[in-house]
């Protein structure tokens, strides 16, 4: 997660700086239409922790449970997730009421330790996916690339399994390009795994580095978006089976100072139908409280596995497709780091909710937002 300071069949085309091609599709796309929303107090405290960070977020139906992920590198509380119950009454959020605070643990079955003080225990989660089939939980962490005089750490990312209790079980097996580095190659620090989502049968998992690795390019700006990949794990064998292009949409706004930190990137992806994704692009630029979060439908059938492709530049191949479907700067409310989102229950009318969360890096300058969209196919 990248810290905020405060937080039509359309032909395909070529972008000028490579042969890198992206198909905008003409095909049927959800409309999402807001219909309620709550704000969790920055006060907020759960079972003798601070409730923010809110980083990731998933359902269990069957039990009307929601988990979300808290991205604190145990600097305020050990990192861990949370469990609620997020009533829909008349299809309104009446309240989110947390149910369980779970710890999450290590291979030698230890909590993480605390970023400030033992930064290479540390962990730095970011996203939550529930499997149903197996009654286990996925989370990423995004690990960390820090390489200052008095700070020096190169920790991997993550894809980690645990059980309901947070208990370490498995993790993937890493490509090489998710592997920090000290020179400047493959990930970024803070712009690692992100997002996570399984497939409709829970055979695959995906999940987004939120920024360029090196080799693939720059990183966003306000004139040009920057191309990340989207990774595809067989759930079995938690081995990487596919990579995809993707191209991110310019920084949104420019950033006042001119020259100060602005960002663009995926924040979170949600499964939709088949080779298909919902993408949340999430746009911060100093000088402005609120982000611009745009959501896309992302079709992954077209596009080129670059799982060995050591560079995106200056290739001849297909990125995944992106048609926007929702704007929130339209929505006229104030939109904050939305960094979670996950199907929820059916509505009244039989329509699927869809729910996204946002997280506040713990700053009382920022809200924990909630926000819950029916989906009108």
């Amino acid at each position: 997660m990248r810290k905020l300071l405060f937080l039509v069949v359309l032909p395909a085309f070529l972008f000028s700086c490579s042969n890198l091609k992206q198909t905008v599709e003409n095909t049927p796309a959800p409309n999402l239409k807001l219909i309620s929303t709550i704000e969790i107090p920055f006060e907020e405290t759960f079972q003798n922790t601070k409730v923010g960070g809110l980083s990731g977020i998933d359902y269990d139906a069957k039990n009307d449970l929601y988990y979300l992920i808290c991205d604190d590198r145990s600097m305020f509380n050990e990192a861990r997730f949370y469990t609620a119950k997020i009533p829909l009454v008349e299809n309104k959020i009446q309240s989110m009421v947390f149910q369980s605070v779970s710890y999450l643990k290590n291979e030698s079955g230890e909590v993480y330790g605390n970023w400030n003080t033992t930064p290479t225990t540390s962990s730095d989660p970011e996203d939550i996916r529930y499997n149903p089939k197996t009654n286990t939980l996925v989370w990423s962490s995004e690990g960390a690339r820090v390489i200052t005089g008095n700070k020096q750490v190169l920790q991997d990312p993550s894809l980690n399994f645990t059980d309901l209790k947070g208990n370490f079980l498995s993790n993937v097996t890493l490509p090489e390009n998710l592997k920090m580095q000290q020179q400047e190659k493959e990930p970024r620090n803070n712009g690692t795994l992100e997002g996570i989502t399984f497939d409709k049968k829970y055979k695959n998992i995906y999940t987004n580095i939120e920024e360029p690795l090196f080799e693939d390019g720059n990183q966003a700006n306000t004139s040009n978006g920057g191309y990340i990949r989207i990774y595809k794990f067989d759930a079995k064998t938690k081995k990487n089976t596919a990579q995809f292009g993707y191209k991110l949409e310019p920084i949104a706004l420019e950033p006042d100072p001119k020259g100060s930190f602005a960002v663009n990137g995926v924040s979170a992806i949600q499964h939709y139908g088949k080779n298909q994704l919902l993408v949340v692009e999430r746009s911060y630029s100093t000088g402005t409280r609120a982000c611009t979060v745009k959501v896309f439908l992302c079709d992954l059938k077209k596009a080129t596995d670059v799982k060995n492709y050591n560079s995106l530049q200056n290739q001849k191949l297909e990125l995944a497709s992106k048609k926007m479907i929702l704007n929130m700067d339209d929505l006229g409310i104030f939109i904050d780091n939305i960094e979670g989102l996950t199907f929820g229950p059916k509505l009244a009318n039989g329509n699927s909710s869809l729910i996204f969360v946002s997280d506040n890096n713990f700053s009382e300058k920022q809200k924990t937002q909630v926000l819950v969209f029916e989906v009108v196919e």
